[in-house]
């Protein structure tokens, strides 16, 4: 069933009335957005292939992994906090204040003389990345008609997935030529002309009112949402010996989540506008969004390792092997953007791409070991551009079911969803191959818990006989993998079956 577009508020209208139209639109708001968000999503990656050379220089190996950790937990709880500020303040004022906390904290990353200090500087820096992501997509909304949207969504869902991917490349050759405090480094001169780009948006009124903050509302918020991407990231461990740091963990989060939604309830300004989110095509999007980040993060995380281990690739040829899946993301999200602006149809495009993406998946998991790495790799690709219509969708709806008034809690609960799809993802798709390896061979999956620590390397020490065997186990417990991940892009085709809009 259709749902007719909600009638422009007046802010909508003078917003979009004032605004230059098709090229000159585009040339006006796209750069100013997009640079701020290829900061933040480059940031969530381009660490990872630092890592190593960082534990070198800093020691302190068993905390290393919270330099990536603290950054995800700071971006997913700023989303909000920035989404309700930039609807009462001024989103573009915001977006300001989002680049000076990020360059300021890449600035002291790149100072660091410890873990503890650099993964306080990233966390800082995550308040600034989260920001920098839900703003963009706010910013889209408030600068760009209606029907115009699906197209810059297309191109910034495309772009996200690039940067997303290209990070642990960028990371490894900064790392490499300059060392890893250029990673960091790097931000400064980038962030600067993001800030001079940002300049160029058009002033909007913001809502004019005092600014209320639910401060308690994002205490509760940040004690759900920390213990529980803590726990998914202990749960990658693989060891009895975590259950019940997760279980307290876990705990924690649930007594956070009831306090949260009694606050929310009677806050007159909530963090979450619950309201917001009790509307089926607010939570229903948010589905997608988080299915659709369990299936690529986990991807993007345990394809290099397969490729590399099953595959015998090495790290260079693992990269390029990968750019199907980029390339199909950027290019899914881009059709999918210039279809919905050219005829309005949106639920149609994931409702149709993700059932492709789901059978391709589960093909991949009854057939992978008897396929060429380059038909894998296209079928892959095939996947991911079915795949990369689903965000611009996502976007659109939650921003039509939203209107004007809270574009910012929107986008907050899209990037929110992601994060947590993302780590929910990743945790789900790493515990199915280590049960399975366990299965099989318990020292194999004492291995492939030294695999994810290490990297591939960890079999060059092994006698030719067993180095076959491991390998052969790994590709096959793969094939579960598989399988899980088609598990979330089904999940996410059925919410998008039963998204109320249909059109815009």
């Amino acid at each position: 069933m259709s749902v007719p577009p909600t009638p422009p508020q007046p802010a909508d209208v003078a917003g979009v009335a004032a605004a230059p139209q098709g090229r000159a639109l585009f040339l006006a708001v796209f750069p100013s957005i997009m640079l701020p968000m290829f900061l933040a999503a480059l940031d969530q990656t381009i660490v990872a292939t630092a890592l190593p050379a960082i534990a070198g220089s800093l020691g302190d190996v068993e905390r290393i992994s919270w330099v990536v950790v603290s950054y995800l937990i700071a971006t997913t709880i700023a989303a909000p906090v920035y989404g309700r500020l930039g609807d009462a303040i001024g989103r573009k004022r915001m977006m300001f204040v989002a680049l000076a906390v990020f360059v300021g904290a890449s600035l002291l990353c790149a100072a660091a003389g410890s873990v503890l200090m650099l993964t306080a500087a990233r966390l800082l820096q995550g308040l600034g990345g989260g920001g920098l992501m839900t703003l963009s997509q706010a910013l889209i909304a408030e600068s760009v008609p209606p029907r115009q949207r699906g197209r810059y969504q297309g191109y910034l869902s495309g772009m996200y997935a690039t940067a997303a991917t290209f990070g642990p490349v960028a990371g490894g050759w900064l790392t490499q030529q300059f060392g890893w405090r250029s990673v960091f480094l790097v931000n400064l001169p980038l962030g600067l002309i993001a800030a001079l780009l940002v300049m160029r948006l058009p002033n909007h009124a913001a809502g004019g009112r005092r600014v209320q903050f639910d401060v308690w509302g994002t205490v509760f918020f940040t004690g759900f949402v920390a213990p529980v991407l803590l726990a998914l990231e202990q749960g990658q461990r693989f060891t009895p010996g975590v259950l019940p740091m997760v279980a307290l963990l876990l705990a924690v989060a649930a007594t956070c989540l009831v306090l949260l939604l009694r606050q929310e309830r009677r806050a007159p300004a909530p963090l979450l506008p619950i309201v917001l989110l009790r509307q089926a095509g607010i939570w229903r999007a948010d589905m997608i969004a988080a299915c659709v980040a369990a299936q690529t993060v986990s991807l993007v995380s345990f394809l290099p390792m397969y490729l590399q281990v099953v595959r015998g690739a090495d790290a260079a040829h693992s990269g390029f092997l990968l750019l199907p899946l980029t390339v199909g993301i950027a290019a899914g999200s881009f059709l999918t953007g210039r279809t919905i602006a050219a005829t309005g149809r949106t639920a149609i495009i994931p409702s149709i791409g993700l059932a492709i993406a789901a059978t391709t998946l589960v093909s991949l998991g009854l057939f992978a070991p008897h396929l060429p790495t380059e038909r894998l790799t296209l079928l892959l690709g095939l996947a991911s551009f079915c795949t990369g219509g689903a965000m611009p969708v996502v976007q659109m709806t939650v921003q039509t079911v939203a209107g004007p008034k809270f574009l910012g809690a929107a986008a907050a609960s899209v990037q929110f969803a992601r994060s947590v799809g993302a780590a929910f993802g990743t945790a789900l798709v790493g515990a199915v191959l280590f049960a399975l390896l366990a299965a099989q061979d318990q020292e194999t999956a004492s291995l492939f818990a030294d695999l994810v620590e290490a990297g591939p390397r960890v079999l060059a020490s092994l006698p030719e006989a067993r180095r076959v065997l491991v390998q052969a186990e790994i590709a096959d417990a793969f094939r579960g993998a598989f399988l899980t991940v088609s598990c979330f892009t089904t999940t996410g085709m059925l919410f998008a079956w039963w998204l109320p809009v249909r059109r815009i």
